[in-house]
């Protein structure tokens, strides 16, 4: 049998490698890092911490290098709850992405103001929708959702994302209301919610601390 010179099979492995998750690092986040979300009322930050929650806080690493997050919407605002996103604005990305779970995480921190953490409908079931606590709710932490990060900078803008359409714009991943979300994407909310404010980019702008 003629053996495939070194090169040629290294080349076979980065391609089949690049079929698992295209464009998407694979790597383990760094143990803390910041992103800025630039949105259409301003800018806020978000610290994660990989100790608290490693495999959602390597998963929302990879969806921001991917640039997952930007051009989408805030489709989920409830006043004194939750603003949730994480739906690509392209439906192919979207629903590329809508199966791909990730393992549970012990939670660690609590569902406090200001503390982002995945949305799921049972175990294991965390993809890329996140939520950003509006007010105390630490009676989500019995049910598994593990806090993967803070906001440190901005709050007062994530208070100010628009409110009004509530669970209406596609709601909870438990509600059963997102299948438009996934299959038409920005162009259907902008249709018909067209006050929703919009995620333009996530960045990442700092990793561990010196």
């Amino acid at each position: 049998m003629k053996l495939l010179p070194t090169f040629v099979l290294l080349l076979f492995a980065c391609s089949f490698a690049g079929q698992t998750t295209p464009g998407v690092s694979e790597e383990p986040a760094p143990s803390v890092f910041r992103v800025r979300v630039e949105t259409t009322v301003g800018s806020f930050v978000i610290e994660a911490h990989r100790e608290w929650a490693p495999n959602g806080v390597d998963r929302f690493h990879q969806l921001v290098l991917a640039g997952f997050f930007n051009d989408s919407r805030f489709f989920r605002v409830v006043p004194r709850f939750v603003a949730q996103f994480g739906i690509a604005g392209d439906p192919k990305n979207a629903r590329a992405w809508r199966n791909k779970t990730i393992a549970d995480d012990p939670v660690i921190k609590n569902n406090q103001r200001g503390f982002v953490s995945y949305a799921m409908t049972g175990p294991n079931t965390r993809t890329t929708q996140l939520y950003i606590n509006l007010a105390d709710n630490s009676r989500l932490d019995p049910q598994g959702f593990a806090p993967i990060g803070q906001v440190v900078e901005g709050m007062e803008v994530v208070d100010k994302l628009y409110s009004g359409y509530g669970e209406a714009s596609g709601g909870g991943m438990r509600g059963g209301r997102q299948d438009k979300l996934f299959e038409e994407g920005n162009a259907w909310l902008d249709k018909e919610f067209p006050k929703l404010d919009k995620l333009v980019r996530a960045t990442i702008i700092s990793g561990p601390p010196a």
